[in-house]
């Protein structure tokens, strides 16, 4: 039976060691990509006050989401393999979790930023906040 696998990217390059992984052993199943724009990067690259800042801003946002999806294709087309994509708008490891749950997903397979000491406790982990949350298995891949 065909699993529903989720794989959420970022451009990084832990992203891509997940995609990766997912494309060799996943070949055969159904993979997802999905792209999470956090709005609070927006942070102080919209102009405050000035009309359209923040709608520039997604536009921008969108437009990355869209190529890191080409980059995963030309990627998945060395395998063989196609993929479903999603972007979605929220906190990431929260909407990864959600999105996963609403979609029926059997897995996620995504990359840890290998973040460790201090910067781990004050930055926090997508990862880690996915495997905490999330009622499926999820493999990172560091």
């Amino acid at each position: 039976m065909t699993k529903q696998i989720l794989v959420p990217i970022d451009g990084s390059p832990q992203s891509d060691d997940a995609l990766d992984y997912a494309l060799e052993e996943f070949a055969d199943d159904d993979l997802t990509l999905l792209h999470v724009i956090d709005p609070s990067d927006a942070g102080y690259s919209t102009s405050v006050g000035m009309p359209g800042g923040s709608e520039e801003w997604y536009e921008g946002a969108k437009d990355e989401s869209e190529a890191l999806f080409e980059d995963a294709q030309a990627e998945a087309d060395e395998y063989g393999v196609e993929f479903d994509t999603a972007t979605e708008v929220g906190q990431p490891s929260r909407t990864i979790v959600e999105y996963a749950e609403e979609h029926g997903f059997d897995q996620i397979v995504m990359g840890s930023h290998g973040r460790s000491g201090m910067s781990r406790i004050l930055l926090g982990s997508v990862a880690e906040k996915v495997v905490r949350r999330s009622p499926i298995p999820v493999t990172v891949v560091r």
